[in-house]
C-alpha cells in the first residue's frame, strides 16, 4: 500500500499518545473519514479510468452502509483497545441523515473513529486492517 502521507513520522512526533487520548471521538471520526476516503481513492486509482467512474466506485465504498459492512468484517480482527475506540465512536455518533437507520450511522462513525485513531497512533496497524477490507475493482 502506498503511504497516505510521506511524512507521517513527523506528524506523529507532534501528537503524543496522551494528546490523542484527549481528542474526542467525533474529531477522530472527522479525521478518519478523510483518511478512509483517501485510501479508497488510491485503491481505485489504477487502472486509469474516467473521473466519473472513479467517483462512482469511491462513492459506493464511502457510503455509511458500506462503512458499516466494513466495520463488521473487521471486528473479529480488532484488538481490545481498538474495540474500545469503536465503542466510543459508535456512542458518539449523533445527528444522522434521515435516510439512515441509527445503527448504520453509528457503525460508520465507529469505523471512521477507528481509522482516525489508528492513523495517529499506529499507522502500520491501520494499513494492516485497511488491507483486510474487501474492496472490489
Amino acid at each position: 500500500m502506498i503511504p497516505l502521507l510521506s511524512n507521517t513520522d513527523q506528524l506523529h512526533q507532534q501528537i503524543s499518545l496522551d494528546q490523542v487520548k484527549k481528542i474526542s471521538p467525533g474529531s477522530l471520526a472527522y479525521l478518519g473519514d478523510s483518511i478512509y476516503e483517501l485510501y479508497v481513492r488510491m485503491f481505485y486509482l489504477l487502472p486509469q479510468q474516467k473521473t466519473e467512474i472513479y467517483h462512482n466506485l469511491v462513492v459506493a465504498q464511502v457510503r455509511a452502509e458500506t462503512q458499516a459492512l466494513h466495520l463488521r468484517s473487521l471486528t473479529p480482527h480488532l484488538r481490545s483497545n481498538e474495540l474500545e475506540i469503536v465503542r466510543r465512536g459508535r456512542n458518539a455518533a449523533t445527528g444522522r441523515p434521515k435516510r439512515l437507520q441509527p445503527e448504520i450511522y453509528q457503525q460508520a462513525t465507529a469505523l471512521e473513529t477507528l481509522v482516525g485513531y489508528l492513523y495517529l497512533t499506529d499507522y502500520q496497524r491501520l494499513t494492516e486492517l485497511l488491507q483486510k477490507l474487501h474492496l472490489e475493482k
